[in-house]
């Protein structure tokens, strides 16, 4: 199987670095731009540009596909990128989908489902249950979704009935879902994930693992790696290989953990490129979103093993008032970004940042000698 034209079902700065990868492989892209998105860098980036209604009506990307004659789709992140519904129907289409199958990402995205699998394969989760069952304080989680949205925390038994029905009401709006269910809460934990690579010949490997501690509002805004060493590194990239085994993953993924002390517990798996990817780039050497293009077109694992080199720091660029951290809008009268370090951006100078898409403008990886180097 061969990829001679990809479609990316997304905008911003993860579509101009996926058509940067193509363009490297001679691989043709296509852009897809929404009406209100005509503007944006990656709808002048591509080969070719197609209009379409919403980035998060499925049809209209595969329709966009089959019109340019696209042999794939890659998903990006957000939007559709782990809806099980548009990976089995790009796959319907005879289309190539550039990420994991629909029954690994349905098992992996419903949490409740993933910690069973979890259990299963052996792989530390923490524990669920009725409120009286687990105690004060607990968070109230999305069983369909991640990123925060859907989630909760319950300090006092008087705050539970309101956390759920909020918790309900927002799991709907995000994810079409609104099953939630309540489990320990872990007081300041690590967020640590480990990145893994697996293809359809059930072969698995990882790249070492990533720090993403430091969030706002339960979003990432700055990751490095690598971030652990020796038993606890050992234990936990043995434990993402096996629940990535266990629900017959595919492609490139993240498989989240929250670590507290000497233990670590599944918090979740992302079935597709992550924003902070490239500081696991930078240390690696590899591509990831060509090892994903590789993968899907079932071709066996190349990654079998690599090393670190040095370290690598990640910081997001906002489109934020500095004081508040809500989102602006308006003209980027002015934008000097350094050409010293990788910059994956998704906006030019005198480009229009509006009020309908996320305030991500780019990101800026350092990679050094040493974790002080590249901080």
């Amino acid at each position: 199987m061969e990829i001679r034209k990809l479609l990316v079902a997304n905008r911003g700065e993860i579509a101009l670095r996926v058509f940067r990868t193509c363009r490297s492989l001679g691989i043709g892209t296509v852009a897809v731009v929404a009406p209100d998105d005509h503007g944006s860098l990656h709808a002048r980036s591509a080969d070719e540009t197609v209009e379409i209604a919403s980035y998060l009506f499925s049809e209209e990307h595969i329709r966009a596909a089959k019109q340019t004659g696209a042999d794939a789709i890659h998903p990006g992140y957000g939007f559709l990128a782990e809806r099980p519904d548009f990976a089995a129907a790009v796959e319907a289409a005879e289309l190539v989908f550039v990420g994991p199958g629909p029954e690994a990402l349905a098992a992996g995205g419903d949490k409740l489902a993933a910690k069973r699998i979890a259990r299963a394969a052996g792989v530390p989760v923490v524990e669920e249950g009725e409120p009286d069952e687990i105690g004060f304080p607990l968070v109230v989680k999305a069983a369909a979704g991640g990123g925060g949205r859907g989630m909760r925390v319950v300090r006092e038994p008087s705050e539970l009935e309101e956390a759920l029905a909020a918790a309900r009401r927002e799991a709907k709006a995000a994810f079409g879902d609104d099953r939630v269910f309540c489990e320990r809460y872990v007081e300041r934990p690590r967020h640590i994930e480990v990145q893994i690579l697996a293809d359809e010949h059930g072969r698995v490997t990882h790249l070492f693992e990533r720090e993403c501690s430091i969030q706002r509002r339960h979003q990432k805004v700055l990751e490095e790696s690598p971030a652990l060493g020796g038993d606890l590194r050992a234990q936990m990239t043995e434990a993402a290989i096996a629940f990535a085994q266990a629900i017959g993953y595919r492609s490139a993924g993240t498989v989240e953990f929250m670590v507290e002390g000497g233990d670590f517990f599944l918090l979740e798996l992302n079935g597709r490129i992550q924003v902070e990817h490239p500081v696991t780039e930078a240390v690696t050497g590899v591509d990831l979103v060509a090892e994903q293009l590789r993968i899907a077109c079932r071709l066996p694992l190349q990654v079998t093993g690599c090393y670190l080199e040095g370290h690598a720091v990640e910081a997001r660029l906002y489109a934020e008032d500095p004081r508040t951290f809500f989102p602006q809008t308006g003209r980027i009268e002015r934008l000097r970004l350094p050409d010293a370090i990788r910059v994956d951006a998704g906006v030019a100078e005198g480009d229009e940042v509006g009020i309908a898409y996320d305030p991500l403008l780019a990101k800026l990886i350092a990679h050094e000698a040493t974790r002080e180097k590249a901080r």
